[in-house]
Order: structure tokens, then C-alpha cells, then sequence
């Protein structure tokens, strides 16, 4: 009777410590970490400011953001740069949205948030100082990300990005000390986050 009893619980112990271990436990959740890119060169086209005629014409950069890379307009992408602009690849279904918020706070996608597309007249990501993700000072002649703005994109591959511009000048300077005459402009540094899992959440 000893023996049973021993046997019986020996195998109690181990049905438990299996019952610990089995994968039925729900794997523990992985924060999701900020991506920065640094200094991704657009410049706009090099304009002759006395008859306002393209010098030079500059090609779009063209960035997946599921890859953390600069690609060819035939691939994958999902935002082109250019200037101030900052195109969607709306052939490959990809869209965006801008929303005012604190970028750590944003851990959703809002309900309120429209997405839209580019078309032939308008970008989903707006341009012009105050209505898209920069102001234009027409007295310093600089162009500075606006403060609370966030873009949200949904990806070609259909998953969800938060993403803050943090500078429009190459080596990310303070406001200050930009010189529109010398300091290279078109050079974007910013941070998103990218929900791999098709999720709504960060």
C-alpha cells in the first residue's frame, strides 16, 4: 500500500510540474521597440528661385518600413520621400492617417483615425506648413516637424505603424542652429513602430 501511495504520488508531482511547463500557457507578451532611421536623404528638386523653373529634378527615395530599408519603386515600399512630400503606395493598398498625440501614448490605432490613399488631386500624408507634419517659418525659411503630430500607416503587408517625424535636416540639429543656407535640408530623421501581427495595438 506504501508503494502505490509513493507511486501515486510521484506521478501527481509530475502530471503538475508538466502542467507548468506545456504550451498551453500563453507566451509572455514582447514590448515593442522603436525603429529610428536616421538621416534618409530626399532632397525636393533644385528650383532656380528667380524664374522658379526646375534646375534639377530629384527622384522620390522610396522606404519599407517592414524591412527598415530603402528600396526600388518596384518593390515593397510603403512611403516615398521627397522634399516635404511624402508619398503612400496606394497601388499596393497602403494608407495613412494623422492623429495629435503624444507618440509613447498612442498605444492603439484611435477609432477616430481615417485612413486614406493618394490620388491624383490630394496625399493621404498632406503637404503645406499646419496641415500635414511641418511648419514652414517664412522668416527663418525653415521647416520643423509639428509637435504632437503622428502618422499612422498601414503597411502593404496590411500591418499597422506609428511613426514621428523628428527632423527635416541632416545630423537632426537643433531648431537654433539650422541655417537654411547651409545646413542640407530633404534628410528625414524619424522613429515608428512597427505591429508585425496585423494588430491595432503598440
Amino acid at each position: 500500500m506504501k508503494t502505490m501511495q509513493k507511486f501515486i504520488f510521484t506521478v501527481g508531482i509530475i502530471t503538475f510540474l508538466f502542467s507548468c511547463n506545456n504550451n498551453d500557457e500563453p507566451a509572455p507578451v514582447v514590448p515593442l521597440e522603436a525603429t529610428l532611421v536616421e538621416d534618409l536623404a530626399a532632397p525636393n528638386d533644385l528650383i532656380d528661385r528667380t524664374t522658379g523653373q526646375v534646375i534639377e529634378e530629384r527622384p522620390f527615395q522610396y522606404f519599407s518600413m517592414e524591412q527598415n530599408a530603402i528600396v526600388n519603386e518596384n518593390e515593397d515600399w510603403d512611403l516615398a520621400f521627397k522634399g516635404t512630400t511624402i508619398r503612400v503606395n496606394s497601388a499596393k493598398n497602403v494608407s495613412a492617417a494623422i492623429v495629435t498625440g503624444i507618440f509613447e501614448e498612442i498605444t492603439e490605432v484611435p477609432a477616430s483615425a481615417v485612413f486614406a490613399k493618394d490620388t491624383a488631386t490630394s496625399f493621404a500624408i498632406p503637404t503645406g506648413s499646419g496641415t500635414g507634419w511641418y511648419n514652414y517659418n517664412s522668416a527663418t525659411f525653415t521647416v520643423t516637424p509639428i509637435p504632437g503630430r503622428v502618422i499612422l500607416v498601414q503597411t502593404t503587408k496590411g500591418n499597422y505603424v506609428k511613426m514621428e517625424i523628428l527632423s527635416y535636416y541632416k545630423g537632426n540639429p537643433p531648431v537654433e542652429q539650422i541655417d537654411p543656407r547651409t545646413t542640407p535640408s530633404g534628410h528625414y530623421t524619424f522613429r515608428y513602430i512597427l505591429q508585425p501581427n496585423g494588430s491595432t495595438r503598440f
